[in-house]
């Protein structure tokens, strides 16, 4: 049996563009610069892989990685001055097209310098992947299959707008890849060298965040802030979130919460909560665990 449904357009259409007038008149009335587009985000971060490890998507010969580099850094750089120029005339009330666009080349130029110092930390990143983890066969795999790559391929690019003062595009570079790979790391977030999540889903590292150099981190981890009711935007910038200092190891579903600070060396055990200081070279544990094994009842 096929319904006839009776459209009513008015039924839902005016109540649904009313519900923009009340939510945004103020945009409306001074028509808001368009935002940047997520589909070109994930373009730009797809691209920017491809930049950083030209070798890994099909370029064999020196001859052919100079124009596949130069095919890719042009429009890598083209589209990251687009989405700039729109996300800074829509965070900047009454910022000119002729201003915004002026700002986005000068703030792309320091981007593209910084890249070839990007991809450089990069291989560490991926040097690291393949020294902890005995399951790696090669460099080459890590930098293929392990999402973390990706996300600090993202990330390490995003930090440097945020460092800037980029608005918008950062974040929406982190929102993207978190989607993809489940890594959640906050543009804020300051990493060192030689850095490796393994497996990656569920790890959140938030915005104020310090890591060191030779950190690993495994699935599920959170660098988190404690909760601080009615303070609101009031904290703002201030220190929240964990210092990680170097040679640090955080097995799966550790959470640290807060301003405090994990001593080099040290390894944090699994499942473990910590909300105070920790010394250099110290093994953190949750203590008193018991495990309690029963037989099922098969009546």
């Amino acid at each position: 049996m096929i319904i006839q449904y009776m459209y009513d357009p008015d039924r839902f259409i005016d109540p649904f563009i009313d519900s923009f007038a009340r939510m945004h008149r103020e945009g409306f009335v001074r028509e808001t610069p368009p935002l940047p587009r997520m589909d070109d985000i994930e373009t730009l971060e797809r691209m920017l892989m491809q930049l950083f490890f030209p070798g890994h998507q099909g370029t064999e010969t020196p001859q052919k990685l100079r124009r596949v580099i130069q095919y890719l850094m042009e429009s890598t750089m083209h589209l990251l001055c687009d989405s700039i120029a729109l996300a800074l005339r829509y965070s900047r009330e009454g910022m000119s097209e002729e201003e915004s666009n002026a700002e986005a080349e000068r703030l792309s130029d320091r981007i593209g310098e910084a890249l070839p110092g990007i991809r450089r930390i990069l291989k560490t990143d991926a040097a690291a992947g393949y020294e902890g983890d005995p399951a790696s066969m090669s460099v080459h795999e890590v930098i293929l299959c392990y999402p973390y790559m990706e996300a600090m391929a993202v990330h390490r690019v995003a930090h440097l707008m945020h460092k800037l003062g980029i608005p918008l595009v950062p974040r929406m570079m982190s929102e993207s890849i978190h989607s993809r790979t489940g890594i959640d790391i906050h543009p804020g977030a300051e990493i060192g060298e030689s850095f490796f999540i393994d497996h990656g889903t569920g790890v959140s590292i938030g915005e104020t965040s310090t890591i060191g150099c030779n950190v690993r981190m495994h699935h599920g981890v959170t660098l988190g802030a404690l909760s601080v009711e009615n303070h609101g935007n009031a904290i703002q910038g201030k220190k929240r979130h964990p210092t990680i200092e170097d040679d640090v190891r955080i097995y799966a579903n550790a959470t640290i919460l807060g301003p405090v600070t994990i001593g080099k060396g040290s390894t944090v055990y699994p499942g473990t909560m910590i909300t105070s200081d920790i010394p250099p070279y110290s093994v953190v544990r949750t203590a008193n665990t018991e495990i309690i094994v029963e037989p099922i009842s098969r009546q």
